[in-house]
């Protein structure tokens, strides 16, 4: 069940997203950005961050998962990769939220593999209580404690996404919920 009040309210998030687009907007000032969405969790993010950015974009999106309800498998599994030749490109993977930090860590390696001029990563929150490998992340929307969240992109078993701010979830009251 989502409990209380917004952890984050809509105002709160769409602030924290135009100062993002601003600064990323002034760090490629002159350079044209790949953004790469990672689904499904960071498309209501990517979304908004689109719409503020002012520098020439591209926009693919990547698809991998690796948690089933709250809890991570450990496994990265990729269902369906950049589409866009990323060579020699400056990337930006958009991330909903890092937390043990092993799905990024990955998703990065592939990317260099594939040789960008540079990769930088964008997360929406960032919650470092279960952190298993040092991620250097360029933007960060929120600093978040080990809570278990949802909304704005963000699910549980593929339920909340659409909420327009972060409520933090008790999966023991899941069963309460209609629909």
């Amino acid at each position: 069940m989502i409990t209380g009040k917004p952890f984050l309210t809509v105002e709160q998030i769409q602030r924290r997203v135009k100062e993002l687009a601003a600064q990323i907007s002034e760090d490629y000032e002159g350079k044209e950005l790949l953004a790469v969405g990672i689904l499904k969790g960071a498309f209501m993010f990517l979304s908004d961050m689109a719409k503020l950015i002012q520098v020439p974009m591209n926009v693919d999106f990547l698809v991998a998962s690796s948690y089933i309800k709250t809890h991570t498998t450990g496994e990265v599994v990729i269902h369906a990769d950049i589409r866009e030749d990323v060579k020699n490109k400056h990337v930006i993977l958009f991330e909903d939220i890092v937390d043990t930090g092993l799905t990024l860590q990955y998703l990065k390696e592939v990317v260099l593999s594939k040789k960008p001029a540079s990769v930088k990563i964008c997360t929406f929150l960032n919650k470092k209580a279960h952190r298993q490998v040092h991620m250097d992340l360029d933007y960060v929307g929120f600093d978040i404690p080990d809570e278990f969240v949802v909304g704005y992109g963000l699910d549980y078993d593929n339920r909340f996404r659409n909420l327009p701010y972060i409520a933090i979830f008790k999966e023991d009251s899941v069963d309460n919920i209609k629909g």
